[in-house]
């Protein structure tokens, strides 16, 4: 699944590309623009689901972009500005902005920021009956849900506590649901080496249902094909 995409509109070509890089080390695929205009350009050709918009920019500023793109976008809107005056942060927020960073800023708290945009937006859009792109290396099948970015695995929204081999082994066979892997296949995939025994992949698989299922005897998520091997269920 894609990550979520994230615009940054900044003519100071050095802050551009430093919030760039920092957005990209957390897993968010970055779009880059120098005005308002290449800033609403992008918007039509790519899905974005948070801009990151300077307020003073040749061509066309960022209250005039963020004006524009609200005729048409509800995703969230950070507005930068070099300037600390009230009028700036009244103004960004009545044209509909959701946040506010003044510069110069540290990286952490613009990601900070960014990160809260996120997860509100999420929220919003779950509640309107929309469902927005996943980040990255995430896997979601019925109430089973796991990340391999955070290595969070929950069901039903409760945390579930996994070790390491049990995560690699789900998560294997949450990237393909409905797929069957023999317990050799698996135990390869996983260990990265040969395998002579395959005991071990039956204790696992045990020990990952007693944690994911409800009913670890009748099984939701993790079935086994006899015979032939395990898999995770369509939902």
């Amino acid at each position: 699944m894609d990550a979520y995409h994230i615009l940054v509109v900044e003519d100071d070509r050095e802050i551009l590309d430093g919030v760039g890089i920092y957005l990209k080390n957390q897993g968010y695929k970055v779009f880059k623009a120098q005005n308002g205009q290449e800033g609403l350009k992008i918007l039509e050709k790519e899905e974005i689901h948070l801009a990151i918009v300077d307020i003073m920019m040749p061509v066309m500023d960022g209250i005039t972009m963020t004006m524009r793109l609200r005729e048409k976008y509800d995703f969230p809107v950070i507005m930068l500005s070099a300037k600390s005056e009230e009028i700036d942060k009244v103004t960004g927020l009545n044209i509909g902005a959701d946040d506010y960073v003044t510069k110069p800023f540290a990286p952490m708290e613009l990601l900070a920021r960014v990160n809260s945009q996120l997860r509100r937006y999420a929220r919003y859009m779950k509640l309107a009956g929309q469902k927005p792109k996943e980040p990255e290396h995430t896997y979601v099948i019925g109430g089973l849900e796991l990340n391999e970015d955070t290595v969070e695995c929950t069901v039903d929204g409760e945390p579930v506590s996994l070790t390491p081999l049990e995560f690699k082994i789900l998560a294997l066979l949450m990237r393909s649901p409905g797929r069957v892997y023999s317990a050799e296949e698996i135990y390869e995939r996983v260990w990265n080496e040969k395998a002579i025994s395959t005991e071990t992949i039956m204790v696992h698989i045990r020990n990952i249902r007693q944690k994911i299922e409800v009913n670890p005897k009748n099984p939701r998520y993790l079935k086994v094909v006899w015979g032939v091997g395990y898999k995770i269920e369509k939902q």
